[in-house]
């Protein structure tokens, strides 16, 4: 499935209940909390997946994080199409400035000695 096909099937099964905070926020800023909030949840619920493999000794559950992976999609593709973006433009625009950010190879150096305004520029275009 290609990306944008991916975000058109997901935003039909996003919930448009917005009956407690439709009177304060505008139904953008309502999406991208809606968003914001799923993603926080879903990655917590993959991080508690991995506590439990590394300190409780269960075996790692890769069902249950491929699950979480694709609810983090879903919630993705409800803020690229509120954002009005594409998976794709995203990607290139974040490869592009960890190009400008690392060249060719990862230093802590690097990660350090930022050149935030570079950055900002390339995801600014």
């Amino acid at each position: 499935m290609k990306n944008q096909e991916y975000i058109k099937n997901a935003i039909v099964t996003e919930s448009k209940n917005y009956a407690v905070v439709k009177d304060r926020f505008d139904e953008k800023n309502i999406r991208l909390l809606h968003a914001l909030m799923g993603l926080t949840t879903e990655a917590g619920e993959s991080l508690d997946a991995l506590k439990k493999h590394l300190f409780y000794g269960k075996p790692l559950d890769e069902v249950n994080l491929k699950e979480e992976m694709g609810d983090l999609f879903w919630y993705l593709a409800i803020m690229a199409d509120t954002l009005g973006v594409s998976f794709e433009e995203i990607q290139e625009r974040n490869i592009e400035k960890l190009k400008a950010r690392y060249g060719e190879k990862f230093t802590d150096e690097k990660a350090i000695n930022r050149n935030l305004e570079t950055e900002r520029s390339i995801l600014e275009r």
